[in-house]
C-alpha cells in the first residue's frame, strides 16, 4: 500500500506536467523512467538490501534521491493546485484554458529549489532549542536542572560519523546534568554502523547518558544494539527506572520499550513495570519513543514524558497526517491529564524521507523548574 501511495505524485507529474511540455518524446520518456525509479526507491532499497530503512549507498546518492523525490512531491502539489484553479476558471469563463509553458517551468524551478532547501534542513546538524518545563513537587535541589534530549538520530549513510561527532560536540558543550536519547538511534545492522555510532561514546554528563529503544532498533537486531549501547557508556532503560540523587533529593527517570516490540517477539512497553519499586512522592520523567501512549503514563503518575518518533511531522501541512497516526501528538508541548508531554522534532530522521519544511530538527536542552 505504501509503495502504491508514493507512486501517485509521480504519476501526476508524468501525465500532468511532463506530457504537455514540448520536449523530445525520448527525453520525456527517459525522465519518466527516472521519476518512477525514484518514486519506488523504498521498494528498490528493500529488494537490494533486505530493508527499506537502510540504503547502503554513498551519502551523496541518498541526498540526490531525496532531492529528486522531494521535487516530485512538491511539483505534484503545485500541479494539482494549478489544475484545480484552471478548472474553476474554465467553469467561470466557460471556455478551455491552457496552462502556459512559462508557468510550468516556474513551477519546476520552484519545486527544485524548495526540495533542495528541505533536504538541507533535514541533513543539517540541528541548532540548540531551549525549553523549560515546570514540574509540580520538583525538589528545590533540581531547580534549574538541565537535560539534553536527543532523539531519532537515525545514524545511517545519511548521518555518518562526522555528523554524529558534531552532534556529540554540541551536546557536550552545553554541559547538561543528564543526557537522554529517546530511541531510533540507528538505521542498519551493527556490523555496518559500528564506526558511525562510535562517537556516541564521547557523550558525557554528571548524571549519565540514558537511552530507550525506538521502533528502528527492532528492525536491525534489537539485542545486539541494546548491548552495544551499553559498551558505549549509554545505559538502556527497557521497562526500567533509575533514581537520580542530588543533595539528598531524588528524581525518577524511567523508560519503556517501543510500541512495536511485541510484534517483534520482545517485551511490550509496560509503564507499571518501569515504575515498580520507584520511591513515592518523587517527580517522574518517562522516556517513551512513541507519544501515542502518553495517557497511560499520565495515569501512572508521570510528571513529564519525553518522546520523539514523529520527526515533528517533517513538513507543515503533512504534519497533520502524522498527528492522526500518533493520537494527535506530533510536535512540541501537550497537556495530558495534567502531565506534560514534549514531542521532540528529532535530531535526525529516517533517510527514506529526508525533507523538512517548517519543522526543523532540534538538539533540545530542557531546564526543569519548580511548578
Amino acid at each position: 500500500m505504501f509503495h502504491f501511495v508514493v507512486a501517485i505524485p509521480c504519476l501526476i507529474v508524468i501525465f500532468r506536467y511532463l506530457v504537455p511540455l514540448k520536449w523530445p518524446l525520448w527525453f520525456k520518456f527517459l525522465l519518466s523512467i527516472v521519476l518512477l525509479f525514484v518514486a519506488q526507491h523504498h521498494l528498490l532499497t528493500l529488494l537490494a538490501f533486505g530493508s527499506m530503512f537502510s540504503p547502503e549507498v554513498p551519502r551523496i546518492i541518498v541526498l540526490a534521491v531525496n532531492w529528486v523525490f522531494g521535487t516530485m512531491l512538491f511539483l505534484a502539489v503545485l500541479q494539482a493546485a494549478v489544475d484545480l484553479i484552471t478548472l474553476v476558471l474554465m467553469a467561470v469563463k466557460r471556455r478551455r484554458i491552457a496552462i502556459p509553458a512559462a508557468l510550468r517551468y516556474s513551477m519546476g524551478a520552484l519545486a527544485l529549489g524548495v526540495a533542495a532547501f528541505a533536504v538541507s534542513q533535514a541533513a543539517r546538524v540541528p541548532a540548540v532549542k531551549d525549553i523549560e518545563v515546570a514540574i509540580q513537587g520538583l525538589p528545590a535541589e533540581f531547580e534549574g536542572y538541565e537535560i539534553v534530549q536527543l532523539t531519532d538520530l537515525h545514524i545511517s549513510r545519511l548521518f555518518e560519523a562526522p555528523w554524529v561527532e558534531a552532534v556529540v560536540a554540541q551536546t557536550n558543550a552545553l554541559e547538561p546534568d543528564l543526557i537522554v536519547i529517546t530511541g531510533d538511534l540507528i538505521d542498519g545492522d551493527l556490523d555496518v554502523r559500528r564506526d558511525d555510532v562510535a562517537p556516541l561514546q564521547a557523550l558525557s554528563a554528571p548524571d549519565g547518558v540514558y537511552t530507550i529503544p525506538g521502533n528502528h532498533e527492532y528492525y536491525f537486531g534489537y539485542p545486539e544494539w541494546m548491548a552495544h549501547y551499553q559498551t558505549l557508556g549509554i545505559e538502556t532503560l527497557a521497562n526500567q527506572h533509575v533514581v537520580i540523587e542530588n543533595s539528598g533529593a531524588s528524581l525518577v527517570l524511567a523508560g519503556v520499550t517501543d510500541f512495536s516490540a511485541a510484534g517483534n517477539a520482545f517485551p511490550a512497553p509496560d509503564v507499571d513495570q518501569a515504575l515498580a519499586g520507584a520511591p513515592d512522592n518523587t517527580a517522574i520523567i518517562m522516556l517513551d519513543h512513541q507519544p501515542r501512549n502518553a495517557g497511560g503514563a499520565a495515569s501512572a503518575g508521570v510528571d513529564l514524558q519525553l518522546s520523539g518518533h514523529t520527526h515533528g511531522g517533517m513538513i507543515l501541512g503533512f504534519d497533520r497526517l502524522v498527528a492522526r497516526a500518533n493520537n494527535g501528538f506530533v510536535s512540541g508541548f501537550y497537556d495530558v491529564q495534567g502531565m506534560t508531554l514534549y514531542v521532540n522534532n528529532g535530531t535526525g530522521l529516517w533517510p527514506g524521507f529526508a525533507l523538512r519544511l517548517g519543522k526543523p530538527s532540534e538538539l533540545t536542552r530542557i531546564t526543569l523548574r519548580q511548578g
